[in-house]
């Protein structure tokens, strides 16, 4: 299971001081069907806990998922910055949710080289 993250989510988890292991823990709850929320389109929100606290009172994380093959990190807030994200914002995470999703090794390897992507590799960022 590969875990990416976007330019932009990798910066909010630096920001926040989410950690890796934060992560990695909500790809393997996906990864057993403990899904947050299933948004349509290869888009799912979870849950992901604030450094020394829970989940409820965390990060809500919008994600691209394939189980088995790949999780790339689209977008993060605050919980207590935000309620949720609007319909416009959802059709445009549902659309870069897809898009990733369908993206090749290839186009993969190219945006992690390009700066569009960071990978995680065993919790750590590569």
């Amino acid at each position: 299971m590969r875990i990416f993250l976007t330019r932009w989510t990798a910066r909010f988890i630096r920001r926040e001081g989410m950690d890796a292991a934060s992560i990695v823990d909500a790809v393997a709850r996906a990864e057993r069907g403990l899904v947050d929320a299933d948004l349509g389109g290869g888009l799912i929100k979870m849950r992901v806990a604030r450094s020394g606290q829970g989940r409820s009172g965390g990060f809500r994380t919008m994600l691209a998922f394939k189980s088995g093959d790949r999780a790339v990190f689209l977008y993060a807030f605050a919980k207590n910055e935000r309620e949720n994200v609007g319909p416009d914002e959802l059709q445009t995470l549902r659309e870069l949710a897809r898009a990733w999703l369908r993206a090749g090794d290839e186009e993969l390897e190219v945006a992690t080289r390009g700066g569009q992507l960071e990978e995680l590799d065993d919790g750590k960022r590569t």
